[in-house]
């Protein structure tokens, strides 16, 4: 499948600022409720954008219901969920402890949970543990549209790290199987991601990295992801191409736009003047169909 080329990304929806923590709180403040979130999703479905990237935090099942509960309005609304949300799990723990966890979230009860987790600690089958994880996760999800499930970089670039690369293709093999969806993987280090996917047998994965000129969260830097895009054998989506705030958008856009082999660009805003803006900026400098 090809991609959209525009995404809504949802960091301002739950705090999220690496420049600024008065911002990052504010606009917690601000979207405390799924009808504020709302209106500026529809903001962005108004102005062509129909994608929403969104971490699997709780209030992203509220807004899947309001989605599923009105098909006229979104026939062509779609989420690509990014999971797992750790915030979540370690937030729930240290509320109701981990036998209360398992059962908040678990997609089929505790017992069948406390077995699945059991079984997977006496055989040392992580790949169960993975596969837990995922269907727990996607529990908010039933009856809208999710052709892409992404794994988050804190888990993705763990796996890097230690070289336990057999837990990336398993979530390949069963985001496509159980979901019928395909697989995609955020990270901070897009070169080596890249090559170790390949390596694995996964063709033109779709994968998810920091991409801006100043080479803000980039490991490998500039030169080197630019290198990799420019192969295009994988789907990039660029991430956080404003840096955080560090470049004007404009510039930002102009710089991420004119790489070769770049398939998607995700961004967040909180207005409708914001969002309609950068969309624009997008269209003309990819001379997208309005």
């Amino acid at each position: 499948m090809s991609l959209q080329r525009v995404l809504f990304g949802d960091n301002q929806f739950f705090g999220v600022n690496h420049m600024s923590e008065d911002k990052a709180r504010a606009q917690s403040m601000r979207f405390r409720d799924a009808a504020s979130i709302m209106k500026v999703l529809d903001d962005a479905y108004d102005a062509g954008i129909k994608v929403f990237m969104c971490t699997t935090y709780d209030r992203v099942g509220e807004i899947a219901d309001i989605i599923k509960a009105n098909p006229t309005r979104y026939p062509d609304f779609e989420f690509y969920p990014c999971m797992p949300y750790a915030h979540k799990y370690a937030n729930s723990v240290g509320e109701v402890g981990i036998l209360e966890t398992l059962k908040r979230f678990s997609p089929s009860g505790v017992m069948g949970t406390l077995m699945t987790g059991a079984m997977s600690a006496i055989t040392q089958d992580v790949n169960k543990m993975l596969r837990l994880l995922v269907d727990a996760e996607m529990k908010r999800f039933e009856g809208v549209k999710t052709p892409v499930i992404f794994l988050q970089n804190v888990v993705t670039d763990l796996i890097l790290g230690v070289k336990g690369y057999q837990f990336l293709a398993e979530f390949h093999r069963y985001i496509k199987e159980k979901y019928n969806a395909e697989a995609g993987f955020i990270t901070m280090n897009l070169p080596l991601l890249i090559d170790v996917l390949h390596d694995l047998g996964i063709e033109n994965p779709i994968v998810c990295a920091n991409v801006n000129k100043i080479g803000f969260r980039m490991c490998g830097g500039v030169e080197k992801y630019q290198e990799t895009i420019a192969r295009n054998d994988a789907r990039v989506i660029a991430m956080s191409v404003l840096a955080s705030g560090a470049i004007p958008p404009k510039e930002a856009l102009e710089w991420v736009c004119g790489l070769e082999g770049l398939d998607s660009i995700v961004f967040g805003a909180s207005s409708k003047g914001n969002i309609v803006q950068t969309k624009e900026i997008i269209d003309d400098l990819w001379q997208l169909p309005k």
